[in-house]
């Protein structure tokens, strides 16, 4: 199968993964109202083609374009800091920036209780922009010390290890604040960890999805780049790429794709590890200018799978995103790993 059929193959699944989210959940809509409802046809003067069209326009559309970009943004991250480390454990959050936007979520809710008198979580929407504004800004500020610190060392070692001391220290400033905190505060952080594509609704929603449409494009900018520094420092620099310059650009853009997808959907795990590697096994290449929209577009396929796993229909309520991500990623990339291990064997 050529390139060309696999792409298509993966925007196909993304398609239909999309289209399976607007119909599947605890309220079944047939396919024919769906497509009337997102055409604008003829609304029935019934109470259930009310209901139906306010469950369309208000909680699954935003949930399936939210997981669609979310998914996309997390995965290119995920490649990025796998080929700017060349380390294949890496991921979106080895620098510690979703540490960061933890613990700036963690910092507004588990003390908005303790000073303000008041939990974040009984101010609705007005605490939900305070989460995001947060999580942005948490995020950021560790980004910008791991920025200043890559100008500082040379060793892409040195650095990975200095990301994850940032995000441990990020994990015990955390435990401290629960352990001041009061249990309701607790609790709503509890719940933002666990990851959501349904809290983005809205203005949020539209925001979101314009601000991945505008840094995805960009992202592709530093396919050429990314590709020369696979070949090692040493040929990198002998081909006139200034390293320094290049690992600023490509960890500058891994960490705002996952500030901002952090700060609107919680700590989404596993997406940005596992996607990279099987676009590398499906596709057979290093080639960053396929590998690029390939892991965009089965970045998006797997969020909304999962997106679709965690409210089941016949299920009320919805799992955590991060449990689905785990028991659906984990299996296949080992399948992936081992089938590896025995190409390697048979070698």
């Amino acid at each position: 199968m050529n390139v060309f059929y696999k792409f298509l193959l993966l925007f196909l699944a993304s398609v239909v993964f999309f289209v399976l989210n607007l119909l599947l959940g605890t309220v079944q809509i047939p396919l024919d109202a769906v497509l009337r409802i997102l055409v604008g046809g003829t609304a029935d003067a019934t109470e259930q083609w009310t209901i139906w069209s306010n469950i369309i326009w208000s909680s699954r559309v935003p949930q399936a374009l939210t997981a669609t970009v979310a998914g996309a943004g997390l995965a290119v991250s995920g490649l990025q800091m796998q080929t700017v480390f060349r380390n294949p454990l890496a991921g979106p959050s080895v620098l510690g920036i979703s540490n960061g936007a933890s613990l700036g979520v963690a910092c507004v809710v588990l003390m908005s209780g303790s000073l303000g008198g008041v939990a974040l979580s009984r101010l609705g929407y007005l605490g939900d922009a305070a989460m995001s504004v947060a999580a942005i800004v948490g995020s950021l500020a560790v980004m910008a010390l791991i920025l200043y610190v890559s100008q500082k060392v040379k060793g892409n070692v040195t650095l990975l290890i200095i990301g994850v001391m940032i995000g441990y220290l990020a994990t015990a400033v955390i435990g401290v604040l629960k352990f001041f905190s009061a249990e309701e505060d607790i609790k709503a952080y509890v719940v933002w960890g666990l990851g959501s594509f349904a809290r983005v609704s809205g203005d949020q929603m539209m925001l979101f999805v314009l601000l991945m449409t505008l840094l995805l494009p960009l992202s592709m900018l530093l396919s050429k780049t990314m590709n020369i520094l696979l070949l090692g420092d040493y040929y990198a620099s002998n081909l006139g790429l200034n390293l320094r310059r290049a690992r600023l650009l490509v960890i500058s853009s891994s960490g705002i794709l996952v500030a901002i997808v952090t700060a609107y959907c919680g700590p989404i795990m596993f997406i940005g590890l596992a996607v990279p590697h099987l676009c590398r096994a499906l596709f057979q290449t290093s080639d960053h200018r396929i590998l690029m929209p390939a892991t965009m577009l089965t970045g998006a396929a797997l969020a909304l799978l999962c997106n679709l796993a965690s409210r089941m229909p016949g299920f009320e309520g919805a799992l955590p995103v991060n449990s689905v991500t785990a028991l659906i990623g984990a299996p296949v990339i080992a399948a992936v790993l081992f089938g590896k291990r025995n190409d390697e064997v048979r070698e």
